[in-house]
């Protein structure tokens, strides 16, 4: 049964939806002139920084487009793969921005709300991250539909067709990654440099309130939920799904192409994520809370939506598997439920050592009881605890997938159980409508605290909006831990693609390449060592420049409470334009060189060693960048948690010495939770289709 044509049907549907959501939220009031003054404010930063980084990101587009169009010219790749290139990135960078425009209006309409009740203000921020999500779901499946149908019928019946399409596919994907890359680093420099700047001058050395208006470098932490938290992560995202979906694709083609089910393999992903689409809509009615609602409650909300868009998923999947490639193949479905297990399984472990319901990050507030250091050591070992479950679960999945997938009617097939990897990371982020729904309202909820501040606005608003915003930071953790898992299958899935690409490359080429992945062959350990290595050097460019950004925020309003007379009377404005100025151009200068690692690492090791050593760089790129990813954004999540604890009233509460020293914990661990952790994720995902698409130039050199 042909259902190709649910691909673009979903993808109009999420569309469709999420224009629907943006007219309704929309159409709530923006609260006071006070009030709009300072989200317009926030808009104007936020849209500023975006247009200088889409323009740094263009320069980068452009000299990669020439490059790869020089290539198709020696038939090193096929003409196609350059403009594809382009519509992955234009396609990601949409998906950031849209979300972002949604956030910055939705943060004011939600405080205003919040006046109203707490179920008002969780509906109007849950309802702008649900156009975000269902904007990258809808935005990536149409970017796949267009080039399946071009492809499809512009190219002869050929032997080698589907493989054509798949690397094409492929190659978007590399465009959506080089999007996603330089918006996670950039937006996570931002966001956190202005937050540091903001917390250490404003909480520990000045004493005042988080979000106080007489902070310099407020506006531009406002500014930083956006770019990073909101921008940053749905172009993070688009990729991590287009590369899902696209990697199980080209899988497929080579696993079922002697079985005739070829199409019938590729048509899997895309259906399975058009019924993502439909139960992740379902599960937006779901998410509500009554007036007296606690923090358990609250999360019930978010996980009722979740839960039963899973159970939708699991209850149809079946049925698509059977009626497309037949019941003899209903492993795959199993692989699918393998997923979604394994997803919703890290979501728990990760909600665990994050959330200050539970112990691991009560005893982090328990250590600000002796000072800042043994918070920072009690983070540190939380975050290493917590990779422990997320392992296990991704390697349950792997096994479950790849055995249960590659047992077919004619016996097993390593190629079909490669294909069952790539599903599972299908199923994992099927339901990511809405899971990047409860991820993106976080943000949108810690701007509406932080306006109900700067706008005076009764306690008993910033007491409901805290509680949105404490809960989004255990959902921002869990969507990360949900990226992070699905990143951890896709990258295998995108290596077994790899090797499969250079068959098929050397074969056009004329060209013979024999690869020995033995771990005693120096190349393939010179690979491991160096790719295992990488996510720490990324980390480390990435901090340092998260560190130095901080410190010109810092400077700078230690100068502005020092010269601006009447400043901390609250008799004069600060210049918050000066610190959205510093923030935007630390980021655009440093953002720059751990992307192009990234892009450079993969080349350069094919071109110096050969094929068999870039499949060492990748495998150990992604043994040593999940678990450091992981680590990161659970032990960054526990510390901001931590600080949230002590707010509350635990252990002297906000001014006291405790709290002090839990926002130094907390400093450390922004860069953890939303610059380095999070993008690590992308760069193992971006070196390996860096190696597919120039898989080309690596066998031109080492090919006999």
């Amino acid at each position: 049964m042909d259902l190709l044509w649910l691909a673009p049907v979903g993808s109009i549907m999420a569309l469709l939806f999420a224009g629907f959501l943006a007219w309704r939220i929309l159409r709530e009031d923006e609260g006071t002139p006070e009030m709009k003054k300072i989200s317009r404010a926030i808009r104007i930063g936020a849209k500023a920084y975006l247009s200088m980084q889409y323009r740094t990101i263009a320069y980068f587009f452009v000299g990669m487009f020439v490059l790869l169009l020089i290539l198709s010219f020696y038939n090193v790749v096929n003409p196609f793969i350059p403009f594809a290139f382009l519509t992955g990135g234009f396609f990601s960078a949409l998906s950031g921005y849209i979300g972002m425009s949604m956030a910055t209006r939705a943060n004011a309409r939600t405080a205003n709300a919040a006046k109203r009740s707490l179920n008002s203000g969780l509906r109007i921020a849950f309802s702008s991250g649900a156009v975000m999500g269902l904007c990258v779901v809808g935005l990536g499946l149409l970017d796949l539909s267009i080039w399946y149908y071009f492809l499809n019928s512009f190219l002869a019946p050929t032997p080698d067709k589907l493989t054509i399409i798949t690397t094409t596919m492929l190659t978007f994907g590399m465009g959506a990654s080089s999007v996603a890359l330089f918006a996670r680093v950039g937006g996570g420099i931002y966001t956190k440099a202005a937050d540091v700047g903001a917390d250490l001058v404003g909480k520990v050395e000045a004493g005042i309130p988080e979000d106080d208006p007489r902070n310099p470098a407020v506006i531009a932490d406002n500014v930083g939920d956006n770019v990073g938290d909101v921008a940053g992560m749905g172009a993070d995202l688009y990729e991590s799904y287009v590369g899902s979906i696209v990697a199980t694709m080209a899988l497929g083609a080579a696993a079922f192409s002697s079985a005739g089910l070829a199409v019938e393999s590729i048509t899997i992903p895309l259906v399975m994520a058009t019924v993502g689409v439909i139960a992740s809509i379902f599960g937006t009615f779901l998410v509500k809370a009554g007036e007296d609602a606690n923090q358990g409650t609250l999360l019930w909300a978010l996980r009722r939506g979740i839960f039963t868009s899973a159970i939708l998923i699991a209850v149809i999947s079946p049925f698509i598997v059977g009626n497309t490639l037949g019941w003899a193949y209903i492993g795959v479905y199993y692989a699918v439920l393998a997923g979604l297990i394994s997803g919703i399984i890290i979501g728990l472990a990760t909600e665990y050592y994050t959330s200050h319901k539970y112990a691991p990050t009560r005893h982090i507030s328990a250590q600000s009881q002796t000072g800042p250091a043994t918070v920072i050591i009690a983070g540190i070992a939380t975050g290493m605890k917590s990779t422990l479950v997320p392992v296990i679960a991704v390697s349950a999945a792997i096994w479950a997938s790849y055995y249960l997938a590659g047992s077919g009617p004619n016996g097993f097939s390593a190629a079909m159980g490669l294909y069952g990897v790539g599903i599972s990371a299908v199923g994992m982020l099927a339901t990511l409508g809405i899971t990047l729904a409860t991820d993106a309202y976080g943000p949108v909820a810690d701007n509406a605290g932080g306006i109900a501040e700067m706008s005076h606005q009764k306690p008993e608003v910033r007491k409901r909006t805290d509680a949105l915003d404490a809960l989004g930071n255990t959902t921002a953790a869990t969507g990360k831990g949900f990226a992070i898992g699905s990143a951890a299958l896709t990258a295998l899935a995108l290596i077994a693609a790899y090797q499969q690409e250079i068959a098929v490359v050397a074969l056009t080429m004329h060209k013979t390449v024999v690869l020995n992945l033995s771990v005693t062959n120096p190349p393939v350990l010179i690979g491991l060592f160096i790719g295992g290595m990488l996510p720490f050097l990324f980390c480390s460019m990435t901090m340092h420049a998260v560190g130095r950004a901080a410190g010109g925020i810092v400077k700078e309003v230690r100068r502005q409470f020092k010269e601006i007379k009447g400043l901390m009377e609250g008799k004069a404005e600060p210049d918050y334009a000066k610190c959205v100025s510093i923030a935007t151009k630390a980021a655009q200068k440093e953002m720059i060189m751990p992307a192009l690692m990234a892009i450079a690492s993969p080349l350069i090791i094919g071109i110096a060693l050969g094929p068999s050593a870039v499949v060492g760089l990748l495998a150990g790129a992604l043994v040593t960048g999940f678990v450091v990813a992981v680590f990161m954004a659970n032990a960054g999540g526990a510390w901001d948690n931590a600080k949230k604890h002590v707010e509350e009233g635990n252990f002297g509460g906000k001014g006291s010495d405790c709290h002090k020293a839990a926002v130094v914990g907390d400093t450390v661990g922004d860069p953890f939770k939303d610059t380095s952790g999070p993008s690590l994720n992308i760069l193992i995902k971006l070196m390996s289709m860096v190696s597919i698409v120039f898989v080309g130039v690596t066998i031109l050199i080492h090919g006999v």
